[in-house]
Order: structure tokens, then C-alpha cells, then sequence
């Protein structure tokens, strides 16, 4: 038997049970690299972010919407 779960938001909510300051906020968490979003909050989703989104094309947004960036912690979600 094999089963597929698909969190919501997963790496974002991981990081929001630790850090629950980030609750409300667009946030999101980069690809191991920072080159790339790999998953969003649906606050940053409602900025237009997109999945795969590269981050430098989104780091603009820090500033004008105070969106929180993160480096993907894979031992966190492990």
C-alpha cells in the first residue's frame, strides 16, 4: 500500500510552527541554492508569487510588501 500526503505549504508551515512571529506574513522558503521559490505562503501567493519563482526577480518585495524569505532547512522536515 502506498499513500502520497500533500501538506499545505509545507516547508512554510514547518518554519511557522517554530518561528509563529511569521504567522500572517507573506513568507517563503527557497531552493537549497536561494535561487528559487519552493514554497509559498497563501499571503505570498496573493502577491502573485509563483511557484519556481526566481528569487531575484522577486526580491523586490522584501522591501514593498514585507515579504520573509528563507533558506530551505531540510533536516527541519526530515
Amino acid at each position: 500500500m502506498f499513500a502520497l500526503v500533500d501538506g499545505n505549504n509545507f516547508y512554510v508551515s514547518c518554519e511557522r510552527v517554530f518561528r509563529p512571529s511569521l504567522n500572517g506574513r507573506p513568507v517563503i522558503v527557497l531552493s537549497s541554492n536561494d535561487g528559487c521559490a519552493i514554497a509559498r505562503s497563501n499571503e505570498a501567493k496573493a502577491l502573485g508569487i509563483k511557484m519556481g519563482a526566481p528569487w531575484f526577480e522577486i526580491r523586490h518585495l522584501e522591501e514593498q510588501e514585507g515579504l520573509v524569505a528563507l533558506s530551505a532547512n531540510f533536516a527541519l522536515t526530515q
